[in-house]
Formats: C-alpha cells, structure tokens, sequence
C-alpha cells in the first residue's frame, strides 16, 4: 500500500510541476548577450589587450573595443583544434592592421574546460587571445547550449550598451571574406 501511495505522489508530482524554460537557442544578430561576468584574466598582457583595470569581474561590455568577437569552443572539439590556426590568423590579421587594431578583440569560452585545461589547448595551438573557462557550463547554458565552434560578434556602443552582430555554428572560413564582413557589420569603415 505505501508502495501506490508514493508511487502516485510521485506520478502526481510530475504532471503538477512547473515545465522547465526550453532555450530559446543562442542570442541572434540584433540581439544581445544574456547578462553574465566572466574573470579578469591573470596575466598582465591578457588585461591590456582586453582594456581592463585590475577588477575580479568583468562583462563582455567592459572590453576596450568596438566589436568583441567571443569564440564558444572546446579543448575536445576536433573542429575547434582544426580551426584554432584560422582563428589565430584572424587574430594576427586585426593585430596587424592599425585601423583595425584596438578595435576588434577576440575571446575564447571554454566550455566544459578547466582553466588547465585551457592552458593546454593554449600551448598546443599558440592562442594569443584570452581565453576563459566554463568548466561547470554555467554560460554555455546561458548563451543557448550552442555547438562547437560558435561565434559571436558583439559591437559595443559608446553607452556600454551592445547588439549582436554575427552569431553562427561552425568555421568562419578564410579570414579575409570574414574580416571583411565582420567591418561591415560593425560599420568600422
């Protein structure tokens, strides 16, 4: 008799909980960010680039740049591994170009990583970003459970207020047609 009787409070449990939120997928172009923080990186070099005081915390909107190009990947995604180099170019690519440089930065998140196992997707591909990690996938679930890799360009306002302009799954392709696009996007020439 108990057996039926937790058996039903159990069945009856289920069909009066509240349904769970679906995600509404990651945020499109035209959007925004949902809100989240992300660490001040440690190293020095990483806090110049990005533009930044010498807070614990810091938002996307924080970064000293036009557009933040934030790059979802994973140390275990044999597409980001494959990519990292593209990736690394594009970097090189706004580096090298003095109208361009200051103005568009780049991050990693990643996803289900540990911060050593960050420094050793680092090491291995020669990033020269900041990367960060999301061991626990607290902002993967935030920005909608996306593959890997993903990017997000996010052009920041003079206000501190932002919009998505670039949100796809997968390889940008060649760095030059994306560049390109990504400068139209933002309006940066």
């Amino acid at each position: 008799m108990k057996r039926i009787l937790w058996a039903s409070l159990l069945v009856l449990s289920i069909i009066l909980a509240p349904p769970t939120k679906t995600l509404a997928g990651p945020p499109s172009a035209g959007g925004t960010l949902p809100d989240f923080t992300l660490p001040s990186p440690g190293s020095s070099a990483e806090r110049v680039y990005l533009g930044l005081g010498s807070g614990k915390n810091l938002k996307v909107t924080d970064i000293k740049a036009r557009v933040v190009l934030i790059e979802i990947f994973s140390m275990y995604c044999p597409f980001c591994q494959k990519d990292a180099p593209i990736v690394n170019k594009l970097y090189e690519a706004i580096e090298g170009d003095p109208g361009l440089q200051g103005k568009i930065k780049l991050v990693g998140i990643g996803v289900g990583n540990s911060a050593y196992e960050l420094e050793v997707f680092r090491k291995r591909y020669s990033v020269p970003f900041p990367l960060f990690s999301d061991a626990d996938f607290t902002l993967h679930k935030l920005l909608g459970e996306t593959r890997t890799p993903y990017f997000f360009a996010v052009q920041i306002n003079e206000d501190g207020s932002h919009r998505v302009i670039y949100s796809k799954a997968g390889s940008f392709g060649a760095v030059a047609p994306f560049l390109e696009s990504l400068i139209k996007l933002a309006g940066l020439k």
